[in-house]
């Protein structure tokens, strides 16, 4: 009986390694990154453009980055390449942290994993590039969809009757009055011809009952407008 007791204990001692022992429980790498996703105004005030950058082949592996731009302002970067590595696993959220800090690429590189950034930096200073082609496009065709014309000034008997009209590409997109005469009659009958030609689009419209000789000279300096908008 003596004897059962000191197996006992070292069967006891044996186990409790085990009891000890707790399994990792350590999350593989999704292999992305991102900062958080602006949110997008319901007002339509400023809206956001994703731009994806080149794929730079490194020696660790493709990198490839897809940022989010609000203006010319990064409001987020995404990784959607990136080498399969714990040291670049570690530095990409510091490489965007920097690149939200400092706006550009200008930023150093991390220590342990020179080439995947500079790989980055290659990627997101050609999705920069991107969006200030694409955000100075587009003012200019902005510019060309409209275009703002006066009509000649119509001296009639009341006085001179002159309209403004703003073209969207083909059609009128708006008129304005840039004279006419000081009259009752005529201030009722403005919105008429103007809502007339919005709907006829053009200058065959009726003639406003009681404004018969500011309709007659609206009329003339719309065509006017109308003729010169080619030119």
């Amino acid at each position: 009986m003596k004897r059962a007791i000191p197996v006992l204990v070292l069967s006891v001692a044996g186990l409790i390694p085990v009891w000890r022992y707790e399994p990792s429980t350590a999350t593989p790498s999704t292999g992305q990154v991102a900062a958080p996703a602006p949110s997008t105004s319901a007002s339509g005030g400023s809206s956001s453009r994703v731009v994806t950058g080149t794929t730079v082949d490194t020696e660790k592996g493709p990198v490839e980055v897809q940022v989010t731009f609000d203006g010319e302002k990064i409001t987020a970067v995404r990784m959607l390449q990136q080498p399969d590595h714990p040291q670049t696993t570690a530095a990409v959220p510091k490489l965007v942290a920097e690149t939200l800090r400092a706006q550009s690429a200008d930023i150093d590189t991390v220590s342990g994993a020179t080439i995947t950034t500079e790989g980055y930096k290659d990627s997101l200073q050609a999705a920069i590039d991107k969006n200030t082609a694409a955000a100075s496009a587009a003012p200019s065709a902005s510019a060309s969809a409209k275009k703002v014309v006066a009509g000649t000034t119509v001296d009639t008997e009341k006085g001179p009757v002159q309209v403004e009209v703003t073209f969207a590409g083909e059609r009128i997109g708006s008129v304005r009055m840039l004279q006419q005469p000081d009259h009752p009659q005529t201030t009722a009958a403005v919105p008429k011809l103007i809502a007339q030609t919005l709907q006829a689009q053009s200058a065959d419209i009726d003639t406003v009952s009681g404004a018969t000789i500011t309709s007659e000279g609206y009329k003339e300096s719309l065509q006017a407008a109308l003729d010169a908008r080619g030119a």
